[in-house]
């Protein structure tokens, strides 16, 4: 039971960490207006949407990495990591680009409002410009978890998310007055560091000698 409660600790703190910086960035983007808030809205829902299958094949990683590990392949767990990752690259690689051609159609038929459709529109192209990078890192997190280091994750979303994308955000778009454009590229920003974060972590190999 106590193993079960320190694993799943990680697990409650990485949700609660993540819901709640997008509350915190919400709080932000009310700052510039209701049409800006909902363009801003509208297309994180429709990220959220399009993120669905990368996060089923992010939990495919974690279960290919706890699978292995059992059966003491630490070599085959990392090689799974890394297929999983490129397969989630190209996904999202395509949906990147579906994004940048097409941002401003996919809002129109959610709304016709101009500014909701011109913000709605910057939110999705300046956000998906992080999408391959973050393809990586939805899978390399998810690969501690699957090898029972949820502390890991969570002290790497806390770091991106709560010391870094929060406070930059907050300060390009009120304190430098780049607007709702500012909180865009602190979530572009964010994804991309999470990556790079995750990448040298998962590379020194030390989730290999986690025990569960």
């Amino acid at each position: 039971m106590s193993n079960i409660i320190k694993v799943s600790a990680g697990g409650i703190a990485q949700f609660l960490i993540g819901t709640s910086s997008w509350i915190f960035l919400m709080r932000i983007m009310s700052e510039f207006g209701s049409e800006v808030l909902a363009g801003y809205t509208i297309a994180i829902r429709v990220i959220m949407f399009s993120l669905m299958p990368s996060w089923g094949m992010s939990n495919a990683a974690a279960t290919l990495v706890g699978q292995n590990l059992g059966a003491n392949k630490p070599d085959r767990a990392e090689e799974s990591v890394w297929k999983t990752g490129k397969y989630n690259a190209i996904f999202m690689f395509s949906i990147s680009l579906i994004y940048l051609f097409f941002a401003e159609d996919i809002i129109l038929s959610f709304n016709s409002t101009p500014q909701v459709v011109e913000y709605g529109t910057l939110c999705l192209q300046i956000i998906a410009a992080g999408y391959v990078f973050y393809a990586y890192g939805m899978v390399l997190t998810q690969a501690f978890n699957g090898a029972g280091d949820t502390n890991t994750p969570t002290k790497i979303n806390f770091l991106i998310f709560w010391v870094l994308q929060l406070p930059f955000a907050y300060i390009m778009a009120i304190t430098f007055k780049f607007g709702a454009v500012g909180v865009f590229l602190a979530i572009s920003i964010a994804e991309v560091l999470l990556t790079i974060v995750s990448y040298i972590l998962f590379k020194k190999g030390k989730w290999k000698e986690i025990k569960v």
